[in-house]
């Protein structure tokens, strides 16, 4: 693992300082998609939505390692997990596809808004009835003079009814495959664009997450980023960043749960003596911080080798896979360790493992990792 210099090491301290100063915020405006829109207003002061951005857009500048260090900060401090996973979803969805693939012109529309927290973002890539098959979408994208017209609809978009702007995944050529998939930039006004009701979920339940619909929906031509056919490299890329930038924010938000636990069983007792003291109980602890450490060096490990050109696509599925299934064996045990305790909603470790619960399927759930890694081994 790298040691972090004195720059780094104050731009995690000052997220450090900023979720403490979330946490002490009265209530949040959630309106009728529950999300803390006060709290989002405040997200723009943080700097975190323009960490790895060009400065020219008002961004920070930093490399990727860097960016995942100051957010697993974010996990660590933030006690909100939806505001945490919507901040990851605009930062990944939208500002790394302008970064790494936008024009000028679209970098001076979006870009220096996303950086200043005055945009929310999101990409629509799942359908009703493809799911994870992405190359199997249906959604379409015809030319039309100096636009596109968009039809179709896309499910489980994150911040879906709560968008501004949404990088939308569309399939511009019937039987061209990978090459026939087209990213477009669509402003959530745009005439024929509509988003569904926000969809209840177990958990994450701040972040609202919804359909989407397109009935001939008009998106200017100059609005399609990384050029036609490149959707499907675009995505890949895209995917990349998101899983190590939401994942990271797990790894901050296991490391508070493990500290959390290691104080109440330092302090609980039972029996005349502290209940950490009992082997079951310390064996607990044990396990929740090797995998904790576990996934934190996959993540940083393959951060590192993404930022330096190589090919990391094993290592980030094995990344994901482990990160997510240690995020609820670490809910799991939290709950056991504080018992009756962690049973009730009062100490917030019900929340914590309902969030859990979906990172083993959101950016792929692990089944299909573990079918990329197997098919990557040549099997």
């Amino acid at each position: 693992m790298r040691i972090w210099d004195e720059e780094q090491l104050a731009l995690r301290e000052g997220m450090e300082r900023w979720c403490s100063s979330l946490g002490a915020a009265p209530a949040h405006d959630t309106g009728e998609t529950g999300f803390p829109f006060d709290a989002w207003k405040q997200v723009g002061s943080s700097g975190v939505m323009g960490l790895p951005f060009d400065p020219a857009h008002g961004g920070a500048g930093v490399d990727l390692p860097t960016t995942m260090f100051v957010l697993e900060a974010l996990g660590r401090g933030c006690r909100d997990g939806g505001l945490s996973f919507s901040v990851a979803t605009t930062l990944c969805s939208t500002g790394v596809p302008l970064q790494h693939f936008g024009t000028d012109a679209q970098k001076d529309r979006y870009l220096t808004r996303l950086c200043a927290g005055d945009l929310i973002g999101a990409h629509a890539i799942s359908e009703p009835d493809t799911g994870s098959d992405a190359l199997s979408m249906r959604t379409s994208a015809v030319r039309d003079g100096d636009h596109y017209v968009l039809n179709g609809s896309k499910s489980f978009v994150t911040n879906g009814p709560i968008a501004d702007v949404v990088v939308v995944y569309a399939r511009t050529r019937p039987q061209g495959g990978p090459l026939g998939i087209t990213a477009f930039l669509v402003d959530t006004d745009t005439p024929g664009f509509s988003s569904g009701r926000p969809i209840k979920k177990m958990g994450l339940t701040s972040s609202p997450m919804s359909e989407l619909y397109f009935d001939d929906c008009r998106v200017p031509a100059d609005r399609v980023i990384g050029g036609a056919g490149r959707g499907y490299l675009l995505l890949e890329h895209v995917m990349k960043w998101e899983i190590l930038c939401s994942f990271v924010i797990n790894a901050g938000e296991m490391q508070h749960r493990f500290e959390r636990c290691l104080e109440y069983a330092r302090t609980r007792t039972q029996f005349g003596k502290p209940i950490g003291s009992f082997q079951a109980i310390a064996h607990k602890l044990v396990d929740m911080r090797i995998r904790l450490e576990t996934a934190r060096r996959w993540l940083y490990d393959t951060g590192e080798r993404l930022a330096a050109g190589e090919d990391v696509t094993m290592d980030v599925a094995i990344s994901k896979l482990l990160t997510s299934e240690a995020n609820v064996a670490s809910g799991l045990a939290a709950v056991q360790i504080f018992g009756g305790n962690g049973y009730t909603s009062e100490y917030g470790l019900d929340r914590e493992l309902a969030n859990a619960v979906g990172s083993t399927i959101y950016s792929g759930t692990t089944e299909i990792q573990y079918n990329r890694i197997s098919s990557l081994l040549g099997l």
